[in-house]
């Protein structure tokens, strides 16, 4: 059985469904567990100590530690006050989980700044947030683990969802930049792209994804990508269903000339367009350009 014991791990939005899961699943194999929520709606207004509370008391029900984080992750002080939570009752932090988030659908015609800002600031911002506060303690200690949610929106796109597809996207950059820039200290960056059943998606999926897209479904990769065996950093798993698979960013081989213009491009576009053989870094794309 894969282990915790004596871990550290800091989880966001874990007053509902898959961050509830997932602290519930991480504190059954051992670990130490912030749960962080705000308690607010799934637009991110007002705030309640209830769904963390009820999530460490279950914890400590079942013979486990918890505490309760009810700051902000989308400030820089919430941020600091979340790590700072782990530091005071655990003695440091070993894995971050980056999982809260709201939502403000509108399409993009509709949708106002605020709506759209609101959103990467808890998606985007706190993920980058909670991770700097807790990287000087990760990097002390040689070793860190840092889980961040992405999803198929993101990947893929979704219709009225302009804001939140940015931000899930973004958080793909923000973990493969955390992957190389964490090797040479022990800690290794992965994100989920998840389908689940949860009060955020509800109102999204057919009825009867409930039964099959069940948030333990994905908390178990994710207890594995915050596992010390896991040597996978900077990648991306979509996981949903019990499926589970690797996503990545590629290149396809395009089509070259010394003479470009946008005719010649014209000429050859289904060159440009043929995915087969792709590139996968950023490397080998600046090698077939030379």
């Amino acid at each position: 059985m894969l282990r915790f014991d004596d871990r550290v791990a800091i989880i966001t939005g874990a007053g509902h469904g898959l961050g509830r899961s997932h602290a519930l699943l991480l504190a059954e194999r051992g670990a130490k567990v912030v749960v962080n929520d705000l308690g607010g709606a799934l637009d991110g207004t007002g705030a309640s100590t209830g769904p963390a509370a009820d999530v460490v008391e279950l914890i400590q029900k079942n013979g486990g530690q918890a505490v309760v984080s009810t700051d902000n992750v989308a400030t820089p002080e919430g941020a600091q006050a979340i790590v700072r939570t782990a530091v005071e009752a655990f003695g440091g932090v070993d894995v971050v989980i980056n999982n809260a988030g709201i939502l403000r659908d509108k399409s993009f015609g509709k949708m106002t700044v605020e709506e759209f800002d609101g959103v990467l600031a808890v998606h985007v911002r706190g993920s980058y947030l909670v991770s700097q506060a807790a990287y000087p303690y990760m990097k002390e200690a040689g070793y860190g683990r840092i889980v961040n949610t992405s999803s198929p929106a993101g990947l893929f796109g979704n219709f009225g969802q302009a804001n939140y597809s940015t931000a899930k996207m973004g958080l793909v950059g923000l973990t493969k930049t955390l992957g190389i820039e964490g090797a040479r200290n022990g800690i290794k960056a992965n994100a989920i792209a998840p389908i689940a059943w949860t009060r955020m998606t509800e109102a999204l999926l057919p009825a009867e994804f409930e039964a099959k897209f069940t948030p333990e479904r994905v908390s178990a990769l994710v207890a594995y990508l915050a596992h010390d065996s896991c040597e996978a950093s900077g990648e991306v798993f979509s996981v949903g269903g019990g499926r589970v698979a690797r996503v990545f960013v590629a290149e396809g081989p395009g089509w070259k000339s010394d003479d470009l213009s946008p005719e010649a491009i014209a000429d050859n576009w289904a060159a440009v367009m043929t995915e087969q053989p792709y590139v996968l870094t950023a490397g080998d794309s600046m090698k077939a350009m030379l």
